[in-house]
């Protein structure tokens, strides 16, 4: 006769959580993906006014919309207007997509933690 429980009187355990995308989720990549989601589909912004709008310096956001670029989340342009080189930026439709599942995983991760008993809770009860 076995002392084991029997597998139905197991607990049910929760879905295994959400990955967070890692090329979006450190914050300076988060903010340039954020803030060319704003445009329009289709749309392009300079690398200077990216540059202002996500309050980053030029080298920093070099950096980071190169890993964006690698990973195919961003389109980055560069052209001439008159005789001066601009660079235009936009999100490509697999960085939309990317940062849409990002966002669903996170408001999971966050219902998933309002849910959760307070572990505090556990320690504190007297039995």
């Amino acid at each position: 006769m076995s002392t084991n429980a029997p597998a139905s009187a197991e607990a049910p355990r929760p879905p295994a959580l959400p990955a967070l995308d890692p090329v979006i989720h450190a914050q300076p990549r988060l903010r340039v993906t954020v803030t060319l989601a704003t445009l329009a589909d289709g749309d392009r912004v300079t690398f200077p006014r990216l540059q202002e709008l996500a309050g980053m310096t030029a080298g920093n956001l070099a950096t980071h919309l190169r890993k964006l670029e690698d990973a195919g989340y961003v389109r980055v342009t560069k052209a001439y207007q008159r005789r001066t080189p601009v660079t235009w930026l936009s999100l490509t439709t697999a960085g939309r997509l990317a940062l849409e599942e990002y966002t669903a995983a996170l408001r999971t991760l966050l219902a998933r933690a309002s849910q959760e008993p307070d572990h505090h809770d556990k320690e504190n009860a007297t039995p």
